[in-house]
């Protein structure tokens, strides 16, 4: 196999596993892994990358000469909704809740993850600064999950005396 062939096979092999953007559903009801695992195969139609493109459509060729783009490739909460739903099918809720956090984040841009990642450091935020991000997810990117995750760090600092005084 040569190195493009390789390369090929790599790629196609993280868009499975990414499985692009699939709805929350199928036909209205909830994903499991009986029906609809692995996505990239039984549902290789419905999978979407945020831009449209269906997972067909990313292909080297098409990394290579720029008709497929980093965009391109990032996976959708629909996606990530369904795979929590097929995770909830074989047990695995801790998982599914991770997958719908996830699925929040998308919305959130990189670098302020990053900066909200950096403020729940200890010692690095004030209940207040805390608090507002807790907000600022809730309001502005409808995280709620998330934002109910920073309410309860502000908490559990305020209580353990790890807040920025």
């Amino acid at each position: 196999m040569n190195q493009k062939d390789m390369l090929e096979n790599i790629v196609q092999e993280v868009m499975k596993q990414m499985s692009g953007g699939a709805p929350a559903s199928v036909n209205g009801n909830t994903a499991t892994a009986d029906n609809d695992y692995p996505l990239s195969e039984k549902r290789a139609d419905q999978i979407k990358s945020p831009t449209g493109k269906v997972l067909s459509e990313i292909t080297l060729d098409r990394v290579m000469n720029g008709e497929v783009t980093a965009d391109d490739c990032k996976i959708r909460p629909e996606t990530l909704e369904m795979q929590a739903q097929i995770a909830e099918s074989v047990g695995r809720d801790a998982f599914a809740r991770n997958l719908r956090r996830a699925a929040e984040l998308i919305a959130v841009p990189d670098e302020r993850v990053l900066e909200i990642y950096n403020a729940l450091r200890p010692y690095r935020s004030t209940k207040a600064e805390l608090i507002s991000i807790a907000d600022e997810l809730e309001n502005k990117y409808k995280a709620t999950i998330n934002g109910g995750f920073v309410r309860e760090a502000a908490e559990l600092y305020d209580q353990r005396g790890r807040l920025r005084v």
